[in-house]
């Protein structure tokens, strides 16, 4: 894996690691009963994205390097993962004979 590469796999973790993140803990303006005019209820009021950007680089950190040393150590090949999924893998029957 190039270092372009391992970046980019990087950024993909941590965004999708961050979009799971996002909901948890959020307290919005109708839970804290302080709606201002002209927004929603679900407005977000305390989101501590700042604590969530943290915990997402740690955990993505985290999930990256384990990805990176399967990756790497070619525990599962791109050859495993296309015998996997071709046409009929998953049917228990043959279909090139």
């Amino acid at each position: 894996m190039a270092v372009t590469s391992g970046i980019v796999l990087f950024a993909v973790i941590w965004a999708m690691t961050f979009l799971i993140a996002l909901p948890i803990r959020v307290q919005t303006q109708g839970d804290l009963k302080d709606i201002v005019p002209g927004t929603h209820a679900g407005a977000p009021e305390h989101h501590h994205l700042k604590k969530k950007a943290v915990w997402t680089t740690v955990v993505a950190a985290v999930l990256w390097a384990i990805v990176a040393t399967v990756i790497l150590s070619e525990w599962i090949s791109v050859d495993d993962v296309e015998q996997w999924f071709r046409a009929g893998a998953w049917s228990g029957r043959d279909i090139d004979g």
